[in-house]
C-alpha cells in the first residue's frame, strides 16, 4: 500500500510538471508501459493472498485510472497552448498594406514565347522541348551539317567534356535537335504512318561563342517544324506570311522570300519584311527597305532519312527565328545585352503584365 501512495504522488507530480506533450508521453510510459510502474504492482497480484489480491487489485485500478484522467487533462492543457503558440507565430496582421502584386512584369522574352504560342497555336502546331546539352549527332550529324562545317569549329560552339563513350558534347546552337528527336519518336513515327501530321514550334535557349550589341553568348530561339506526305513550299509561305502579319500586328505586312542555304533545307529561302529608316527610327509595314527575320525551307531529305523516315514517302518544311531579335524589332529595343542585365528599371519599361494572356482575338500586346 505504501507503494501505491509513494508511485501515486510521483507520477501526478510528473504529469503536473511535463512542460511538453513528448514530455508528458515519457510520464505515461513510465507508468503505464509494459514496464511501468503501475504495470509492475499489477504483475504482483498472482504473489498474494486471494483475500490481499482482491482488495490490492482494486486499489492499482484505481491508480491507473487516475493517472490516465490525469495524462488526459494534462494532454488537453498542453495541447491548446501549443495551438496557441503556433497561432501566434502564423498570425497574419491584417492591418498591414497588400503585397505588390500588381508591381511585378513579365519579361519581353516571356511574353513574345506567349505570343507565339497563340499565333501558332491557332494554326495547329504543339509546343515541343528538348535538352540544352546536346551530343554532336543530334545537334549536327542528324541535320545534315557537315564534319567541316564552321558552326563545328571551338571557336563557335561551347564544347563540353564527352561521354564516357566519346561522344562529343556541347550546348546546342539552335532548338533545330529537337525536330530530330521529335521525328525519331515512335509515337510521332506511327501517327504518321497512320496519315497524320506533325506540327511543332521549339522555343527555347540556345548557346554560341559570341557577344555585341546584337548578339550574346546565350539567346532564344524558336524553330518550327511541318512533317506529312503533301507539305509543300507554298504552304510555308502562307505559313510564314500569316505569322508575321499576325506577330507585327500589321495586316498587309509585305514579305520577301530569298534563296539562301543551310544544311537542313533544301530548297531554302530568308525571309525578309518590308520596313523603312526615319531619322533612325525603324518603321515595319512602310517604306521601300527590307529587313531579314528568319530563315526557312524544305526539309532536306537526308535530314527526313537521318531520322528514321522515309524521305520517298514523308516531307515538310522548317523555319527558325531569334526570339530576342524578334521582340526587338517589335517593341524597340536597342541593345540585345540588356535582356540580361536584370535591371528592375529596364523590366518596368519593356515588361509586359503577366495577368493578361495574348490572344489573336483580344491582342497580342495589351
Amino acid at each position: 500500500m505504501d507503494d501505491l501512495s509513494t508511485i501515486r504522488s510521483e507520477v501526478l507530480a510528473a504529469v503536473a510538471a511535463a512542460g511538453d506533450l513528448g514530455a508528458l508521453d515519457t510520464v505515461r510510459v513510465l507508468a503505464l508501459g509494459k514496464k511501468g510502474n503501475v504495470t509492475g504492482l499489477m504483475k504482483t497480484l498472482g504473489t498474494l493472498a486471494p483475500e490481499q489480491r482482491k482488495e490490492f487489485g482494486a486499489r492499482v485500478n484505481q491508480l491507473k485510472s487516475e493517472i490516465e484522467a490525469a495524462l488526459e487533462a494534462r494532454k488537453a492543457t498542453l495541447g491548446a497552448a501549443a495551438l496557441a503558440a503556433k497561432l501566434a507565430a502564423e498570425k497574419v496582421d491584417v492591418s498591414l498594406p497588400v503585397r505588390p502584386e500588381g508591381q511585378g512584369t513579365l519579361h519581353p522574352i516571356g511574353q513574345v514565347m506567349d505570343e507565339l504560342a497563340a499565333i501558332f497555336g491557332e494554326m495547329g502546331f504543339t509546343w515541343a522541348e528538348g535538352p540544352d546539352i546536346e551530343d554532336d549527332w543530334h545537334n549536327f550529324s542528324a541535320l545534315n551539317i557537315p564534319p567541316d562545317h564552321p558552326a563545328r569549329q571551338m571557336q563557335d560552339t561551347f564544347y563540353l567534356p564527352s561521354r564516357a563513350d566519346g561522344t562529343p558534347m556541347v550546348l546546342r546552337t539552335h532548338t533545330s535537335p529537337v525536330q530530330a528527336r521529335t521525328m525519331l519518336n515512335k509515337a510521332v513515327q506511327q501517327m504518321l504512318a497512320n496519315d497524320g501530321s506533325l506540327r511543332i514550334i521549339v522555343p527555347g535557349r540556345t548557346f554560341r561563342i559570341d557577344s555585341d550589341a546584337t548578339h550574346t553568348p546565350m539567346f532564344h530561339q524558336v524553330e518550327g517544324l511541318v512533317i506529312d506526305r503533301t507539305t509543300h513550299m507554298g504552304h510555308l509561305k502562307g505559313c510564314l506570311v500569316d505569322f508575321c502579319r499576325a506577330f507585327f500586328e500589321v495586316d498587309d505586312l509585305p514579305l520577301r522570300f530569298r534563296p539562301s542555304y543551310f544544311p537542313f533545307t533544301e530548297p531554302s529561302a530568308e525571309v525578309d519584311i518590308g520596313c523603312s529608316w526615319k531619322d533612325g527610327e525603324l518603321r515595319i509595314g512602310t517604306g521601300d527597305s527590307w529587313l531579314e527575320i528568319l530563315g526557312s525551307g524544305m526539309v532536306h531529305p537526308n535530314v527526313i532519312a537521318n531520322c528514321g523516315l522515309d524521305p520517298a514517302v514523308y516531307q515538310g518544311f522548317a523555319f527558325g527565328m531569334g526570339i530576342d531579335r524578334i521582340a526587338m524589332l517589335k517593341y524597340g529595343i536597342p541593345d540585345l545585352r540588356s535582356f540580361f542585365d536584370s535591371d528592375l528599371r529596364w523590366l518596368r519599361h519593356y515588361g509586359f503584365s503577366a495577368l493578361e494572356w495574348p490572344s489573336l482575338t483580344q491582342g497580342l500586346a495589351r
